[in-house]
Order: structure tokens, then sequence, then C-alpha cells
């Protein structure tokens, strides 16, 4: 099977793909674990959470979807089979609402353990949960997080969980080898925040009544946050491979806010569920965008409330 990612088929030799490298022998060791993001950029576990737990939390999801009509009449739940002629999906925020099996997965438990022997203290998740249920087709554009949430502390981890066993047909997560130091390449994107907009510029009203999501911050045009639409010349521009591996339910990835990450497409029959969360020190900075407010407001995201002007 080819493999493509944003409907661009990839290389596949040893010198621009290959296996995620596992770091399960250093599990419990905290400076290990650090000395190893520092590294690669990411951390890789296999069966580090509960695949029970992580089945139970899949069962809530793939029920709501049945319920919202999106999954084939007479068939296994469980299976994730997309209802045939319904709607493509991709973001679906509402799949972690009062979900409690999911919380449970992400926010307790090994995770939360695994999270501040990395941090090396008393951990803060984002109480926003991204969730994805990708239909077949598509897959993640390449960009690192740090422009969607860099305005608090930079040492912010993402830990993408595969709720259910994701093949490479499937369209699962794959990093860029080394990319977390190329910032010769990566340093003026990096530095960007999607919620920030020229106020000065020829887009500054359509932001901040709506009309544009983000704007570009060299064209000011219509921007989605991503690095590149062209995953197989990103690997030739910086080099290093495309790393991936075939995932199961108990998996888990954490990555780097400066670490370059996309998706595999989307060429299964049935929907890819994963979900990305946030973490860092329970006493540095936080972005605001992604936490609760003082009266237990939900959290902002990225809307209009989000918006900061600059002058160009």
């Amino acid at each position: 099977m080819k493999l493509s990612s944003q409907r661009k088929e990839l290389e596949i030799s040893e010198t621009t793909f290959g296996e995620l490298r596992e770091s399960n022998e250093i599990l419990l060791d905290g400076p290990a674990l650090r000395e190893r993001m520092a590294e690669d950029g990411y951390l890789f576990f296999r069966g580090a959470l509960n695949r029970e737990d992580v089945k139970e939390a899949r069962r809530e999801c793939v029920r709501r979807l049945a319920d919202a009509g999106r999954i084939e009449p007479e068939t296994d739940l469980m299976e994730a089979i997309p209802r045939r002629g319904g709607e493509g999906s991709y973001f679906w925020a509402d799949l972690a609402e009062g979900n409690t099996p999911l919380l449970t997965v992400l926010y307790d438990g090994s995770m939360m353990e695994i999270m501040e022997r990395l941090l090396g203290g008393p951990v803060l998740h984002y109480d926003f949960t991204w969730m994805r249920a990708v239909t077949p087709g598509g897959g993640t554009a390449p960009h690192c997080d740090m422009v969607y949430m860099g305005r608090g502390t930079k040492q912010l981890y993402t830990a993408w969980t595969p709720l259910g066993d994701i093949p490479l047909s499937v369209g699962g997560l794959i990093v860029l080898e080394s990319s977390h130091q190329r910032h010769d390449i990566t340093g003026e994107y990096l530095s960007q925040d999607v919620d920030s907009y020229c106020e000065n510029g020829p887009a500054a009203e359509a932001v901040r009544t709506g009309k544009l999501h983000w704007e570009h911050p060299e064209t000011h045009e219509a921007w989605d946050g991503a690095f590149s639409h062209d995953p197989p010349a990103l690997q030739q521009q910086l080099g290093g491979r495309w790393l991936t591996t075939d995932y199961k339910m108990g998996d888990v990835l954490i990555f780097s806010m400066a670490t370059l990450h996309a998706s595999l497409d989307n060429q299964g029959d049935t929907i890819r569920l994963s979900s990305d969360t946030r973490y860092q020190r329970a006493d540095a900075p936080v972005d605001d965008r992604w936490v609760c407010g003082p009266n237990g407001e939900k959290p902002i995201a990225h809307g209009l409330a989000a918006k900061r002007g600059r002058i160009c």
C-alpha cells in the first residue's frame, strides 16, 4: 500500500521514512525522559495506558457518533464504520464533553504519572480536549503546536492518544525526525500566534468580526497555522525521516511544541479516533485560551475573545 499525507505520496526508503523509537525502558526515569525528549523531540510508549480503559473511552465516543447518525447502521459500533453517504468529519470536540471514561484515561492515572515524571513536578492539564473523528480521506498538515498555544510556558507537551488500533492505512500521526532542532528553518514560524492579527493591515476587520478565522502573518490571507502542506517536500527541505508506527490502544505519543508533525491520510474504511491533550507544570504560566475561566466558564479557545491585534 502506498502511504500519503495531504494527498501526496510519501517516499518510503531508509532515509525518508522510519519507525518511532520506543521509550518504555525509561518510563519510570524522569531525568532520562527529559534527556530523550531533548534529543528526539518526542517520547513513544507502547501500552503505557490501560487498554481496557482506552477501549471504554472508545466505546463512549462511538456511541455518541452513532447517536449523531455518523455510524453505518447494523454494524459493530466499535469498528467505527462511517455511515454511507454521510458527512465527513475531522474535529469533534463534543466527544469529550462529560465523557468520564475518556477523561479518566487522559487526565488521571498513568497519563498524569508520566507527565509528572517528565515535567519533574505537579502538573496542570488544559481543560480543552482536542478530539478527532477522522473519516476516510484526508489528514493533518505539518505544523508545530507552538503557534496555537504559545501564550504561556514553552515547556508544554502534547500527548497524542490513539483511541483504537490505528494501522498505517488509517492515518496515524507522523513526526519529522529532529525537526525540533531546526530553528534555523522553523524559528520565525514558531514565533507566530494564530490568534494574533495585523490591526493596521488589510484583513483586520475581517478577523475582528470573525469573517476571517486566522490571517497569515506575511500574506494577510486565510491561514490554517500549518508550516507546510507538502510533507514530502518538507522532509527534503529539513532532512530526517517521517516517523510513525502501527498504533495500538494503550499507546501514547508525547512531543514538544517545536516538533513538526502531521498525519497520514486515512485510506481505510473506518473513522480514525484520537485525542490531543496538553500538559505543563502547575507553577508555570498558562495560555488562558485553553483553561476554564474563574467561574467555570468554558475555555475561549480560538474564538473572537482570543484575538490580539498587533501593529505591523
